[in-house]
């Protein structure tokens, strides 16, 4: 922006794309100067609500020590936001309106402080002639003029630095990181961008995170750092005169935009608008499986927590509560009680507003498989088959991933491509999906369906050494292309995707895995076995192996999950390494035979206890599986346990089947971890179908 208010009214609907813009926001419970005097990522908002509800610059600096220009600045969003709710929006001349726009209020802004609706605001301030103006970021400190491809969108301008050129294609960002949309969309993004300049035709890319690589200025025709907002989508495509608009490769914030840009008139490439939302809605998408006779787990749309526990008590619990258009699975949560049920509920709603929440029955002990695709007008083009190390239950962008695929039946493959064949039909996809499933004792029930490049498309394309967005985007412009040829009896590797986490930033988080996703990162290794793989995966996302010199800690919840790890338990014991266990779990595997050490825990005040030996550095390795246990006494020490190995160093595994694959890995390499190889050597097509050990 050309203001302060401009831009810091655009930074906040970049950091929360669902916000209006700066909005005032109090944190319930907590003085407004304690929360003026503290430094959080919420502080703004509660400055700009101190200014709303009266409070003078020069008191709002004396608590927050904030410099008074800015206050300043903030202070005359306040007073024109005052201002704005006293009119009607027939009352909004082109002085006021222009003074609004000028200082970064949204359409959606002045619609909710008039009474109005956001269409309504647009048409309103197009008929009184007032537009952004396109502007180059000037580069060269206006010594030279600025030629560079970085532009944003004012109404603190006279004119345009740039026209409109041949109508391009409008490709929409991932935007801001955070947990569930990271690089692995702006790989999607780019991806598009190369091959639609290949293909000739002119890339136009909204974006706003300068860490992306689709934001180098040399990567696209055009570039604007801008919001990715309906409002300033359709300016930029009005500027532009598009051919069209791409959103299924910047993650769920521009895939959400697909309906209400279709509604205003946008051509929306690739699959339908109307099919993406009938995916996206819960309830449109489970009814839609129920017609074309795709299983899935038992499921109701409820409103109120009394149907929600009429549901739960005829399905059984655990369930599942999913929200709709939503971001790495906000909100989404397992409620195995109706205590649970209700704020799993609360949550929900509030994250998903107007859009439907619904409840499913929870599968336990089922595994999860990712199906990522490519179709053509409802036919499958190319398609790739990866398994979850860990059970159901764990979100997909912290799970770790397998591909291709070891331990799915045969007949189970064969029922998930004819769902994800059914599926593409009925939705008619054109371009990139996500197919999620549970497979359990050959039979396969879908969870859900993203009509967009998933987290995991840089992974299955890199794995493949076939760019898989590449393809998608020749469907999407063209209406066809040829599809790759993958044999998987061909590739003699496999590939293991790990997730990487931040707990030990993040103080005070309780460092166990859910439906909601948590991880911040991922790595992707090559082996030429699973256990070689996901060794490799397990170094490059910093998990230290343990020692024989030091000691392994075990604490599992539960018998069943006991016997279940019984097999990793003795692997790790005939490799030499020093187990030690919690009283629970060392009564259990004592009584089996296996000789291990006892530690106490609290309440206990015995020495030796686990929380000295974490503390003391004794420890190199923590197996703690928290799965089935609802003792409050039990989840309490949990969290302590994990925290500990978190700030203390230790290495943390906290599922059971990721705990068997490290003892089976670790048994099958215990010379040590094998060397990397270069990714070049696994796609050599002279060693496909052969084996490496040679190599």
């Amino acid at each position: 922006g050309r203001t302060f208010e401009e831009a810091i009214q655009k930074a906040a609907r970049m950091v929360k794309p669902s916000s209006m813009g700066l909005e005032a926001s109090v944190e319930a419970g907590v003085a407004l100067e304690e929360q003026l005097s503290k430094a959080t990522n919420e502080r703004l908002y509660a400055v700009q609500a101190a200014l709303e509800q009266g409070m003078t610059v020069e008191q709002v600096h004396r608590h927050s020590r904030i410099d008074r220009w800015f206050l300043s600045k903030l202070h005359n969003i306040a007073r024109l936001k005052a201002k704005a709710r006293t009119l009607s929006l027939d009352a909004l001349d082109y002085p006021n309106l222009k003074a609004l726009k000028c200082a970064g209020f949204s359409d959606r802004q002045i619609a909710s402080y008039t009474g109005s609706q956001e269409m309504i605001v647009r048409r309103k301030r197009q008929q009184l002639g007032l537009l952004p103006c396109v502007k180059q970021i000037d580069t060269l400190a206006a010594e030279f003029p600025a030629a560079t491809n970085y532009l944003y969108m004012t109404y603190n301008g006279s004119e345009n630095d740039v026209s409109a050129e041949d109508a391009g294609v409008m490709v929409l960002g991932c935007g801001a990181y955070c947990i569930g949309s990271s690089v692995e969309f702006d790989w999607c993004a780019v991806s598009c961008v190369r091959q639609l300049r290949a293909m000739g035709h002119p890339a136009v890319v909204i974006n706003y995170n300068p860490e992306t690589v689709s934001t180098d200025y040399d990567e696209s025709d055009r570039l604007y750092f801008e919001e990715l907002s309906l409002e300033r989508v359709l300016d930029v495509y009005e500027f532009e005169q598009a051919a069209g608009v791409i959103v299924s490769v910047g993650g769920q914030i521009p895939n959400n935009l697909a309906k209400p840009l279709s509604q205003q008139g946008v051509h929306i490439l690739g699959t339908a608008a109307e099919d993406i939302d009938r995916a996206e809605d819960r309830h449109r998408f489970s009814a839609m499986c129920d017609e074309i006779g795709v299983d899935q787990p038992l499921w109701r749309e409820l409103t109120d927590a009394t149907a929600a526990r009429a549901f739960a008590s005829e399905a059984g619990y655990p369930v599942l509560v999913r929200p709709s258009f939503v971001l790495s699975g906000a909100a989404m949560s397992v409620a195995s009680t109706p205590e649970e049920l209700d704020a799993c509920l609360q949550n929900a709603s509030e994250v998903s507003q107007d859009k439907p929440v619904v409840v499913s029955k929870f599968m336990l002990n089922a595994k999860e498989i990712e199906f990522d695709a490519v179709a053509c007008r409802g036919r499958i083009l190319n398609y790739a088959i990866s398994e979850h190390v860990e059970n159901a239950g764990v979100h997909s962008g912290d799970a770790t991933l397998v591909l291709p695929a070891q331990k799915l039946y045969v007949q189970t493959i064969r029922r998930v491509k004819r769902i994800a064949g059914a599926v593409a039909e009925a939705l008619n996809i054109s371009g990139p999906f996500n197919l999620q499933l549970l497979a359990k004792d050959n039979y396969v029930k879908v969870i859900e369906c993203n009509l967009r490049a998933s987290r995991t498309f840089p992974f299955i394309s890199k794995t493949f050494d076939m760019n898989f967005i590449t393809l998608a985007t020749k469907v999407m412009i063209e209406g066809t292309a040829k599809p790759y040829s993958i044999s998987l009896l061909d590739y003699d590797y496999v590939a293991v995707k790990a997730p990487i986490f931040s707990f030990t930033r993040l103080r005070g988080a309780d460092p166990t895995l859910g439906v909601e996703m948590a991880s911040t990162g991922e790595v992707a290794c090559f082996g030429r076995d699973v256990h070689e793989a996901f060794l490799q995966a397990l170094e490059a996302a910093n998990f230290k192996m343990p020692s024989k010199s030091s000691h392994i800690l075990v604490s599992i919840a539960e018998d069943r999950v006991r016997e279940h790890f019984a097999e990793g338990l003795e692997l790790l014991l005939s490799m030499g390494y020093s187990v030690v266990a919690t009283p629970g779990t060392h009564e259990f595997f004592s009584r089996r035979g296996h000789d291990i050490a006892r530690l106490s825990k609290p309440p206990s005040t015995e020495e030796p206890s686990v929380l000295t030996w974490i503390t003391e550095g004794k420890i190199d390795l923590v197996i703690n599986i928290p799965e089935g246990t609802t003792r409050k006494d039990e989840i309490t020490f949990g969290y302590r346990m994990r925290r500990a190995a978190v700030d203390f160093g230790a290495s943390l595994v906290t599922n059971v089947k990721c705990a068997l694959l490290l003892a089976e890995a670790l048994s099958r390499h215990q010379d040590g971890p094998p060397l990397a190889r270069p990714v070049e050597e696994y796609h050599q097509p002279a060693l496909l179908g052969t084996m490496r050990e040679e190599v």
